[in-house]
Formats: structure tokens, C-alpha cells, sequence
């Protein structure tokens, strides 16, 4: 922790410090110079506000805007100018170029940024998907599950009018069976006062299923008491049967089509650490007749490799968690770097791994990685 915060730091601060010293000292007056370092003094600020335990919403906001707006693209402008003094030293006015260069792309970059923050965190999507596997018994066939994850919403604010959009789509799509695979708020049961008539709404014909994300065990706060996070995670469990979820920990339920049916298996957050790993698949699975069709919902998709795969038969996991780090470029993410499976399908031998990209986040950005509601078809595959 203490080697990625001291990269970090240098990451935020050896930019500004090319910048400063190649263009703005001694070339503007002490006012400006003074101007030109508040940006990242307000970004270094909240973050430490944050680090103490400063959990307001509008702390994290103005680090990730200070972050992403301005001084990304100040390290954009520094690669990019830097290259151009090295290619100078062999031909000439190309540092002149790559200045020119740099200062596009930081234009780019922070408009980029500046959209994900106004715009592309509510630009929700919905993204439909066919899952075919084994096993699947002939009346689940053309089966219609809408999965739901990482919602987090504590950065919405007060805004009901875009969960209130989210959840419209999620009826209009008239699926057979809802999921929400965890990260309901971000620290506090609190935090869903305003949305408790807007998320009552969802209904599906064969019900509301849920499981519980790293987030909802609302330890990301500081608490006066040594039982707080216990308090307010028992206080979140009771919020989510109140909306008429039904909140699975490490259970399952049998869903029945005529004389045929399929288990549904709730594990709590299986995460590799800092996470927390409460999830308990054996117990989840006992009472589950043999050769049922199973999906498990599981926040992390790690689980996926660490456990499902060896251990278990079970036919399709819907996962959250990554959210691809809120951020993607045709096929690059920054999740790669920590996840193998970080959104939509994975599949090896007869099991299938579905990861949702989340409909909020932590941050209210997103760029490349839209927030979605993701519609699955489930077909039967003949043997």
C-alpha cells in the first residue's frame, strides 16, 4: 500500500513539476504561479481529508475531478512533450511539435474526462446477451433474467429521477426473473433513504433475488463503536427484504416451471483481500437436488476461478464488482491489470461466467465502460 501511494504521488505531482518548471516559473507572476498549484494542492487535500476518515461524498468528487480533469491530462502532456524533446535531440523543432502535440492531447483527455463526469455516468445501457448451456431443462428455454449490479447508491445523491429511469427499463424489458449482484450503496444503509419507493417497484414474475457486494458490508466509513459496521450491515439487510428482495446468504431457492425447475444459489462477497470473504459455496449448495440446473450469484468474478470452476457443476455465475474500472477504450481496461474476467462472458468446458459491468459506481464517472442493465437469454443447447 505504501509503494502504490508513493507512485501515486509521483505520478500526480513530477508532471507539474515538468510543467512548472519548463513553462510557468519566471515566465508569469507570482499570482499565477501560485494559481497554477491549487488544482493539485485541492486534489492532495481531499485526499488526505479522505485518508482520515472525511467521508463526504463531495470529497471523493473533487479528488477524481481534480484527478482525472486536470492533472491526467497534465501527465498526457508530459509523455507526449518529453518524447518530443527526445526525438529533438536528433531532429530539429520536434520538442516544438511535441508540445503542440501534448497540449491536444490534454485538451482531448480532459474533455474526455470532463464528459464522463457530466454525462457518461447516467448514460445507461441495455445490453442484451444469450446464454446458452447445457443442461438447461426445455420450459427455461428463452428464460429472461435482468441482472442489476453495483448500483451504489449513495452517488446518486437525491437524484431519484435516474434510478427511477434505471428501474423503468428494468420492468419495461418484462424479464422472467430480476438479480442484483451486490454494492448496493457505497458505505451506508443511510444512503437509501430516498430510493426505497423507486427500487420497491422492481418486480418480476418469479421474483427479486439479491446478493451482497464488499460494499455492503459498509466498512469503508469511520464508526464511533466497535459494532458500527455490524449495526449498519444488519440495518441494510433489513432495508433490502423491506423493498420485497429476496436477500440471499449463502442459500438457495428453487425456481419451477411446471415439473421442471432450476436452483438459484446466493453466496455472500467472495473476495480475495482487502475484500472481505464471507461466502460460503458448500453451505449454499446443500439441499440443492443433483443435476439441477444452477446459477450463482456472486459478486466477485474471482470467485469464479478460485472456487466454482474446481470445485462445483454449476452451469452459469453473474458477477459484478469490476465495474472495468469505469473506464474503457474499445477493448482496454485498467481492469485487466487485476481481473482475468472483467466484464460480459467467459465460458470453459460447460460453465459460464456472465460479469456485469454495474449500472453506478463509487465515482460518478464513466467513460467507454457505460453503466448497464444487462438482459440475459438463457437457451437450452442440445447435448
Amino acid at each position: 500500500m505504501t509503494l502504490f501511494l508513493i507512485l501515486f504521488l509521483l505520478l500526480l505531482l513530477l508532471p507539474d513539476l515538468y510543467i512548472w518548471l519548463t513553462f510557468v516559473r519566471g515566465n508569469t507572476a507570482l499570482l499565477w504561479n501560485i494559481v497554477y498549484w491549487l488544482p493539485t494542492a485541492a486534489a492532495l487535500a481531499s485526499m488526505g481529508l479522505w485518508m482520515l476518515g472525511g467521508h463526504q461524498e463531495w470529497l471523493i468528487r473533487l479528488f477524481f475531478g481534480l484527478l482525472l480533469c486536470v492533472s491526467a491530462p497534465k501527465l498526457c502532456f508530459t509523455l507526449v512533450s518529453l518524447l518530443g524533446r527526445g526525438i529533438g535531440l536528433a531532429v530539429p523543432h520536434a520538442a516544438w511539435v511535441g508540445n503542440i502535440l501534448g497540449g491536444l492531447v490534454a485538451l482531448v483527455t480532459c474533455a474526455a474526462f470532463a464528459y464522463g463526469f457530466v454525462r457518461g455516468w447516467k448514460d445507461v445501457r441495455i445490453r442484451e446477451t444469450a446464454i446458452v448451456s447445457e443442461g438447461l431443462p426445455a420450459t427455461f428455454d428463452g428464460y429472461r433474467i435482468v441482472q442489476l449490479s453495483d448500483l451504489h447508491v449513495g452517488t446518486f445523491g437525491s437524484d431519484t429521477a435516474h434510478l427511477q429511469r434505471i428501474v423503468d427499463a428494468v420492468l419495461q424489458a418484462d424479464p422472467d426473473l430480476i438479480v442484483f449482484t451486490g454494492d448496493l450503496v457505497n458505505s451506508s444503509p443511510d444512503e437509501l433513504a430516498p430510493f426505497m419507493e423507486t427500487l420497491s417497484r422492481l418486480h418480476a414474475r418469479d421474483g427479486v433475488y439479491s446478493v451482497l457486494g464488499n460494499h455492503d458490508y459498509c466498512t469503508y466509513r469511520h464508526y464511533d463503536s466497535p459494532d458500527g459496521a455490524a449495526r449498519s450491515l444488519t440495518e441494510l439487510k433489513d432495508r433490502e427484504r423491506a423493498l420485497g428482495w429476496d436477500l440471499l446468504l449463502n442459500e438457495s431457492r428453487i425456481v419451477r416451471r411446471g415439473t421442471d425447475s432450476i436452483a438459484l444459489i446466493g453466496v455472500e462477497n467472495s473476495g480475495r483481500p482487502p475484500f472481505p470473504s464471507r461466502g460460503d459455496l458448500p453451505r449454499a449448495l446443500s439441499g440443492v437436488p443433483d443435476g439441477t440446473f444452477k446459477i450463482l450469484l456472486s459478486h466477485d468474478p474471482t470467485h469464479w476461478r478460485r472456487e466454482v470452476l474446481p470445485r462445483t457443476d454449476i452451469q452459469l455465475t453473474l458477477s459484478g464488482h469490476t465495474h472495468a474500472m469505469q473506464f474503457k477504450i474499445g477493448s482496454f481496461t485498467p481492469a485487466r491489470w487485476s481481473y482475468p474476467e472483467w466484464g460480459g462472458t467467459y465460458r470453459e468446458n460447460k460453465q459460464t461466467l456472465y460479469v456485469s459491468l454495474g449500472a453506478g459506481g463509487t465515482v460518478p464517472f464513466r467513460f467507454g465502460a457505460w453503466p448497464e442493465i444487462n438482459l440475459l437469454t438463457l437457451h437450452r443447447k442440445s447435448e
